[in-house]
């Protein structure tokens, strides 16, 4: 009797010893693994935007180019390039998608769409993770008044000096509203590894540039539910569920990752060799990186 509830109590150890590791290395996949995908996506975006703006996208000048407004090609679809923006101080060069959604958002920063564009009139707007895919925006706390952020569309290169930075709550969508004098927003989720606010830095346009006119009118993003709110960052427990999306990967990348480290358990039962412990090591974390980036899709949509 005892020896079975030594052996059941060490099975129980061993089950849960396994669940405590999967799930540090899904956090760890949240944190690090996620910023392999939007490398990539970087990558196919950065070709992208130098092939329809025709220009170098890490040259922002402090003026404009001067490109005909006649000959430009129209606001690209949701998810494309649209923007570069450097940011010197904090170490961020990355290209700016078309859309704040979930799929954009994983690409790089993303721009709201109902603002206008970076270099044009009014409030443009951009949002960025904090933890995870690739983290753009993480170290945005660190900016001061007079830091400078470089952005480059189609229309040219724009340099923005910060002018303050604040932490407003989610619904707070008021900092998305017009302004008269062309105007960059940066948000992001605060504290970091939390939704609870959105920290936002605020820049206004160098001295000695000139805004283009805009054409859309800024207006708020509204969240799956309908209630009008900042996008967040990761960790974020109050989004919903992702929908719409099929199951039926994800259950068989965590069948395949199961069967190889069932065999894998086998075989170190089997052979109490070092190679039996690192041999299977290799196919099952692949399978354990696709079932991860799978999984991440089912998850609530901000985590």
């Amino acid at each position: 009797m005892v020896d079975r509830l030594r052996s059941v109590l060490s099975a129980l150890g061993a089950v849960l010893t396994g669940a405590g590791v999967l799930i540090l290395l899904f956090v760890a996949y949240q944190l690090w693994g996620t910023g392999l995908y939007t490398s990539h996506q970087q990558d196919s975006l950065r070709s992208q935007f130098k092939q329809q703006a025709h220009i170098d996208p890490g040259a922002a000048s402090t003026t404009s180019t001067t490109l005909d407004p006649k000959n430009l090609p129209p606001p690209p679809p949701t998810g494309n390039a649209v923007a570069s923006i450097r940011i010197p101080k904090i170490g961020v060069d990355k290209i700016v998608v078309q859309g704040v959604g979930e799929a954009d958002l994983r690409k790089g920063p993303g721009h709201y769409p109902e603002t206008p564009l970076p270099g044009e009139q009014g409030n443009a707007a951009i949002a960025g993770h904090r933890t995870t895919y690739g983290a753009p925006f993480n170290r945005l706390d660190e900016l001061s008044p007079g830091d400078e952020v470089l952005v480059t569309t189609v229309k040219g290169s724009f340099t923005y000096k910060v002018a303050m930075t604040h932490v407003v709550k989610p619904n707070q969508v008021e900092v998305l509203n017009p302004t008269p004098t062309p105007t960059l927003t940066l948000t992001t989720c605060n504290p970091k590894y939390s939704a609870k606010e959105r920290l936002v830095v605020v820049a206004d346009l160098a001295p000695g540039q000139t805004a283009t006119p805009a054409t859309p009118s800024p207006t708020t993003t509204t969240a799956p539910g309908g209630k009008a709110q900042l996008p967040g960052d990761a960790f974020d427990s109050d989004a919903g569920l992702a929908s719409g999306r099929s199951k039926v990967p994800t259950v068989l990348w965590g069948l395949l990752t199961a069967l190889i480290g069932f065999g894998w358990w086998l075989t170190v039962r089997k052979r109490r060799h070092w190679v039996s412990y690192v041999g299977p090591a290799v196919p099952f974390l692949i399978a354990l990186f696709f079932f991860y980036a799978h999984l991440e899709l089912l998850l609530p949509a901000n985590f």
